[in-house]
């Protein structure tokens, strides 16, 4: 299974007025780990996209164990837990001093620039 880390600070402008890290902040953390896990097997989003294969979030699904607070170090580890030819499963982890915080999952789906589902370059399935 392949499996990526990013580091992120939590900064200022992604908190709550209690100084937490708001919710949806986590999906922006998530779709960053995404995008570097791709870099790091040679390809890029926008080398997709000027092909015209689109990766669009179908599912998501996150549980969060703890707050994350302003100024936290946080580690986001990505493993692509499964691929089809139309899909593509990661499992994601977000740690604090290595203990869990955050759990979640999302299912990408390849489609065209109309929108249609479509098979995804075999390169990027043989990732799971």
């Amino acid at each position: 299974m392949l499996t990526g880390e990013i580091q992120v600070r939590v900064r200022y402008a992604e908190t709550d007025r209690m100084g937490l890290l708001h919710h949806a902040n986590y999906l922006v953390y998530f779709e960053q780990a995404r995008t570097e896990l791709l870099r790091a097997r040679g390809g890029s989003y926008k080398a997709l996209e000027d092909q015209g294969f689109f990766l669009v979030v179908a599912k998501v699904e996150i549980r969060y164990r703890l707050p994350a607070h302003y100024d936290d170090v946080l580690t986001v580890r990505t493993t692509v837990a499964r691929a089809t030819p139309v899909r593509l499963e990661h499992r994601y982890e977000v740690l604090r001093d290595g203990a869990v915080i955050c759990e979640a999952n999302t299912t990408l789906a390849c489609v065209d620039r109309a929108g249609k589902l479509q098979p995804m370059p075999e390169w990027l399935t043989a990732a799971g």
